[in-house]
């Protein structure tokens, strides 16, 4: 009778000492998650390119990354060609990802290819672009939710307000800063980072 009281005592100890070591470990991996906000990394998009592959954002990891909303029939439209020059001249440490959009006045192309062919015809591009996508409003596309929410970067609130608005990520991942469609490729404040 002492045996079986002292084994269902042993029990009950060990029973109540693993429930109280797991709820502790649980207590604490919880307060870990909420003290360490764990941010969104631009490496988690992919993203379907214009000619029906994939543009995985992970592979960019180690390089500047230079997130552009373009249009083929805009004003700043000419803005390939810095791009193009920029992307040549920085290619050991930069990416650019052109992401065509028609949110402003109807000024991208409808079809994929003629997007494509557009910027290989009159601006030589050669960096990546994505299929078209929304860079504003309820269809905008994960990519650009991340980029103008500071929710979601953890870094900045931005307004896309026309074509051509650029976002620089730093080699770790990091958002570094937004430019509205006025700050040009070739700009000093772009560049001061690529030095």
């Amino acid at each position: 009778m002492k045996g079986l009281l002292f084994l269902g005592i042993t029990a009950l100890i060990l029973v109540g000492a693993s429930s109280f070591i797991l709820k502790n470990k649980t207590t604490k991996m919880n307060d870990n998650n909420d003290n360490n906000y764990a941010k969104k990394s631009i490496y988690n998009f992919k993203i379907a390119s214009i000619d029906g592959g994939v543009i995985d954002f992970a592979k960019f990891k180690g390089k500047y990354i230079l997130v552009v909303n373009t249009a083929s029939k805009c004003g700043f439209t000419p803005q390939y060609k810095g791009l193009e020059q920029l992307y040549k001249d920085y290619q050991n440490k930069l990416v650019i990802v052109g992401f065509p959009s028609d949110n402003f006045a109807d000024q991208e192309f409808h079809d994929n290819k003629d997007i494509k062919s557009f910027c290989e015809k009159n601006y030589g591009v050669t960096f990546p672009l994505t299929t078209r996508v929304d860079v504003k409003g309820k269809d905008i596309t994960p990519m650009f939710d991340y980029l103008t929410h500071k929710s979601e970067n953890g870094v900045l609130d931005a307004k896309i307000s026309w074509n051509f608005n650029k976002f620089l990520i730093d080699p770790n991942g990091n958002l570094l800063q937004h430019f509205d469609s006025k700050v040009t490729p070739e700009s000093e404040e772009i560049l001061k980072y690529l030095k």
